[in-house]
């Protein structure tokens, strides 16, 4: 069988195997190490769920906040902002070069905390926060990636939020007939 047709019928039950056996192993960010700025800080995931889910801010998170000049409420908004797709063309899509690319460019601004496999874990935590319910969010991404830390240059965070809206709209593309291959 040729290998671009055995990827397209048997890739995504193996990457999705491969995305269950790493949530399996309970490994997910626990604390977001940030930058923004001349500004670095720490922050659990817990906080900046309980911001995303209830809008209550921490005492950390109002000190940053203030810092760094920046809204709780947009900081909220943002976390929160939804992207629709479809999990496994999603997957599909992920592991061709056109998602290779844009996930070399997401983990320009979410990363592991040595840089390495940055393409496999920011690969890993979009398909899981969409295999639930076709959306991602941020907050789901960090929810969701595979390593204790996440590094997070808030500099960059627009470009890569723009890079998963553009991911959405390929994703559209294809399914109103464009082709993966």
């Amino acid at each position: 069988m040729h290998s671009r047709a055995w990827i397209r019928r048997w890739g995504w039950v193996i990457s999705f195997i491969s995305v269950w056996l790493m949530s399996t192993e309970a490994i997910a960010a626990e604390r977001v190490v940030w930058r923004y700025r001349l500004l670095q800080g720490s922050l659990s995931v817990d906080e900046l769920t309980t911001l995303a889910e209830t809008g209550e801010v921490s005492p950390a998170l109002r000190a940053y906040f203030r810092l760094a000049r920046r809204n709780p409420r947009q900081i909220r908004r943002v976390l929160n902002q939804e992207v629709t797709v479809n999990p496994r063309l999603l997957d599909r899509v992920l592991n061709s070069p056109l998602g290779n690319g844009a996930i070399d460019q997401v983990s320009e601004a979410i990363h592991t905390p040595s840089r390495q496999a940055d393409r496999q874990a920011m690969r890993s935590a979009l398909v899981l926060s969409a295999s639930d319910d076709s959306r991602i969010t941020l907050i789901e991404v960090m929810q969701n990636y595979p390593t204790e830390e996440i590094y997070v240059d808030g500099d960059r965070l627009a470009d890569a939020y723009r890079q998963i809206e553009g991911l959405q709209n390929r994703l559209g593309e294809l399914l109103n007939g464009g082709g993966l291959f």
